[in-house]
């Protein structure tokens, strides 16, 4: 039997995050941390509010991940430009050494994933999953409402 596209992207997923919490397991970081480091990895100074849409965690969610953070030293969260209403969150030393060590990780399950891929298959995979995102996110395709 043929596995249907929404059980396929939940059972990969599933998969995922098994591979990355085993071989992080050392580093104690929790299952929304990873991504998270990996964003300000790319972002450091990113307010609350861009990390939880790129991160698609929501903004209460995001809150307590952002304290378990800062109690184990990755993150600051300072004010600038005496700016009250946001605040922006910083990589401390540990917290892009554990960045580093979680994208080294995001890539060996990358390379496990798409052993026997070629670089053409893996660039339409990646073209085929950024248009199931968009047409989810309402960005492309249509509706049941405009037919």
């Amino acid at each position: 039997m043929k596995e249907t596209l929404h059980y396929l992207l939940m059972a990969n997923h599933v998969l995922f995050q098994k591979a990355l919490l085993a071989g992080i397991k050392d580093t104690k970081l929790t299952l929304g941390q990873p991504k998270v480091l990996d964003y300000l990895r790319n972002h450091d100074g990113a307010v609350q509010k861009e990390i939880a849409a790129a991160c698609h965690i929501e903004p209460a969610t995001l809150t307590s991940v952002l304290l378990g953070m800062e109690n184990k030293e990755l993150i600051t969260r300072q004010m600038q430009n005496g700016n009250r209403r946001s605040l922006y969150v910083f990589l401390t030393g540990k917290g892009r050494e554990l960045a580093e060590r979680a994208t080294l990780e995001f890539d060996k399950i990358e390379e496990k994933a798409l052993y026997g891929f070629t670089d053409a298959e893996k660039e339409a995979l990646n073209d085929f999953l950024t248009r199931i995102h968009e047409n989810i996110n309402d960005k492309g395709g249509t509706t049941d409402d405009e037919n």
